[in-house]
């Protein structure tokens, strides 16, 4: 059996209200052309993409518990996570990641340490390999980017 290498793109609360929600902060990119974005990243390396965005948290654990059987399955390499708001507020988000040994490289479209103090502290950021902030929605491609240079080690 041929096994396909994939990797999944997750987006957590209001990520689907790119585009539109505060563009100062966040840009104009809808999240349909954040996925366009990253199939293009994910094709150039020669990954198949599962992109996913849910508002609710037991969604995104079930895909963290998806996305990490199917690493240990040798079907993808891991998991860009942009968790929203829940980067601040989700143990739970946290020990899905490290109970499945997901790899994961956490994305934030902006630079969550020049704004409100709630938002300097991640949940996410000890379970992840790495972490890519304030970079825009550029930070997608280069976080699949660098899950592939981690996936060939």
């Amino acid at each position: 059996m041929i096994l396909v290498t994939g990797v999944y793109v997750l987006n957590g609360p209001n990520l689907n209200l790119l585009g539109t929600r505060r563009p100062e902060v966040y840009g104009t990119m809808t999240l349909p052309d954040v996925e366009e974005l990253c199939r293009e990243e994910a094709t150039r390396l020669g990954l198949d993409l599962v992109f996913h965005q849910s508002n609710h948290e037991g969604r995104l654990i079930d895909w963290i518990h998806e996305a990490g059987a199917r690493v240990k399955a040798g079907e993808v390499i891991g998991a860009v996570f942009n968790p929203g708001a829940y980067t601040h507020t989700s143990i739970a988000l946290h020990d899905a990641i490290e109970g499945t040994e997901l790899p994961v490289v956490e994305v934030h479209i902006s630079n969550v340490h020049r704004r409100e103090s709630f938002r300097h502290h991640s949940y996410i950021s000890p379970v992840a390999r790495g972490t890519i902030v304030g970079l825009g929605t550029d930070g997608y491609r280069l976080a699949i980017d660098a899950l592939h240079r981690m996936s060939l080690t």
